[in-house]
């Protein structure tokens, strides 16, 4: 179990699910098994790792393909979560 949980550097323990509780509301990008990349603003996740976006785009091989509005993703087929700083105009 010391692999899931992290000391920051204030002394504080900080453990996945604090992580998942931080970045609610913020740009995100939700990597699929298949490859795939979605990016938009994480607005809901549930313990069993499904996740609602919404101003989501996805990418296939970099690439963007699709622009969506709201963007529900089955926990299972989720790779992993990471945050992203994303400015106006540059797509990522």
């Amino acid at each position: 179990m010391s692999g899931s949980v992290e000391k920051v550097s204030s002394g504080t323990t900080k453990t996945p699910a604090d992580f998942l509780k931080s970045i609610r509301g913020k740009d995100v990008v939700v990597k699929l098994n298949s490859g795939v990349d979605y990016r938009g603003i994480l607005t809901c996740l549930d313990g069993y790792m499904n996740i609602a976006m919404e101003q989501t785009e996805e990418y296939v091989n970099g690439q963007l393909k699709n622009k969506y509005g709201d963007a529900f993703i089955r926990g299972n087929n989720v790779l992993y979560i990471s945050t992203v700083n994303r400015t106006l105009g540059d797509g990522a």
